[in-house]
């Protein structure tokens, strides 16, 4: 690990030595950075990116704490709240997820470095997912897709190619179904996997702004673009298009079925494709396409949770933090920290480079280059934890009994007035 890691902070050093990333002031004092990346790959390569920033800075005496990702989620609010104590730079998540902090005051407004070309025309893609009441209160440093992984193989079987539209793939689910399979495959014992359909659903017939409205709160569930979402939705289910008995299986537990042939896609991220290879599906069987419009006058918004860098609104060093946050977005720095030996996944900046991997490279083309809509965190990060929670639990209780959905949008009404009162 130790070598693995004196490389690549040789290589980060060899990519963002130049005047564009150097700051026109020296700076001193401490900088104190907090994160959440405690497991192995991820704190290394904060650890590295952080040591390379110190050697562009060496007046500068950073301070690093790594906490556990589950603890850090309850310590965050104390930790923003503790005056002098608060750290300078921390580590997040974006929409939704930074809203109560915004809301409290905790986050500073970093709409300042949003408005340097650098980022305002290489980070266009999460503007959007780091904005608040017209603000930006972050930076991202990396995402992953979200898309329909499928077999390729077996489409070609049935003389099928990737749908232009929603017709198309309620066309191809059907010839899947009519050879004695199923379209998609997918676990939800586990209720977040469900919220992956939702959201596609939901953008792609009323789109991203829409989605977003219901997220806050601002559209009732009973609303009747709400039961147009669920409606196309139900022509999926009422097709067969879904695995039997998916709610008693998880979403590792749903890839058999892929694997298999029994079915012959699935709606997951990026990080599927792992397990997926690892259980015999070779890169010729495997391929990826973008979730297809549903609604043609509405623009293609995407999934991609995305992690974030914060400045804390008690921060004590502004200046500091605020050039950190441009070194994790320059596009040489994120190509290094997104590498397969580090993240493995997406860089934000769409002028960094990736690693040789076809599904990165159509993600990456994909959230760059033909998500015009937008970028949604995924449902529970975009809905408050209790709305997201009863949310999907309605979905999976929808997917296995439709005839329910009235009873569903009815009982989630009557949440959304007890979380957003």
């Amino acid at each position: 690990m130790r070598s693995m890691m004196k490389a690549s902070i040789a290589t980060l050093a060899l990519a963002v030595a130049s005047p564009a990333f150097a700051e026109s002031h020296a700076l001193s004092g401490d900088l104190k950075i907090f994160l959440d990346t405690s497991n192995p790959a991820p704190r290394a390569t904060m650890e590295m990116v952080i040591a390379e920033f110190q050697e562009m800075h060496p007046d500068l005496n950073i301070e690093t704490t790594v906490i556990d990702r589950e603890a850090y989620k309850t310590q965050i609010r104390n930790f923003l709240s503790a005056g002098d104590e608060t750290p300078d730079v921390a580590t997040w998540y974006a929409a939704n997820r930074m809203k109560p902090y915004v809301d409290a005051g905790l986050f500073e407004d970093v709409s300042d470095l949003w408005t340097e070309e650098d980022i305002a025309n290489n980070l266009a893609s999460t503007k959007g997912a780091m904005t608040i009441d017209g603000k930006q209160w972050g930076v991202p440093y990396t995402y992953y897709q979200w898309g329909i992984y499928y077999r390729k193989d077996i489409y070609e079987e049935l003389g099928l190619t990737e749908p232009a539209n929603f017709d198309e793939m309620k066309s191809n689910c059907q010839a899947i179904v009519e050879s004695g399979r199923t379209c998609y495959t997918i676990g939800t014992k586990n209720f977040w996997t469900s919220g992956g359909w939702f959201d596609y659903l939901n953008m792609r017939t009323h789109g991203f702004d829409f989605h977003m409205d219901l997220a806050q709160g601002n559209v009732k569930w009973t609303d009747d673009r709400v039961r147009e979402t669920f409606a196309n939705w139900r022509e999926l289910i009422d097709m067969g298009g879904f695995v039997e008995n998916h709610q008693s299986y998880s979403w590792q537990e749903s890839l058999p079925a892929l694997v298999n042939g029994e079915a012959a896609a699935i709606l997951k991220g990026n990080f599927a494709v792992a397990p997926l290879r690892e259980a015999g599906l070779t890169d010729d069987q495997l391929d990826f396409f973008q979730f297809p419009p549903i609604n043609p006058d509405v623009e293609l918004a995407e999934d991609a949770p995305t992690d974030t860098f914060h400045i804390p609104a008690n921060a004590q060093n502004k200046d500091a933090a605020r050039a950190f946050l441009r070194h994790v977005v320059s596009a040489s720095t994120q190509s290094v920290m997104n590498n397969g030996d580090n993240l493995g996944q997406l860089p934000v900046n769409a002028q960094a480079s990736i690693d040789d991997d076809k599904f990165l490279s159509e993600g990456f083309t994909m959230l760059s280059e033909n998500s015009p809509g937008g970028v949604a965190q995924f449902f529970d990060r975009d809905f408050p934890a209790e709305m997201a929670a009863e949310a999907m639990q309605g979905f999976q209780e929808f997917m296995v009994f439709p005839d329910n959905l009235d009873d569903i949008l009815a009982r989630l009404d009557k949440v959304q007035e007890r979380v957003y009162k």
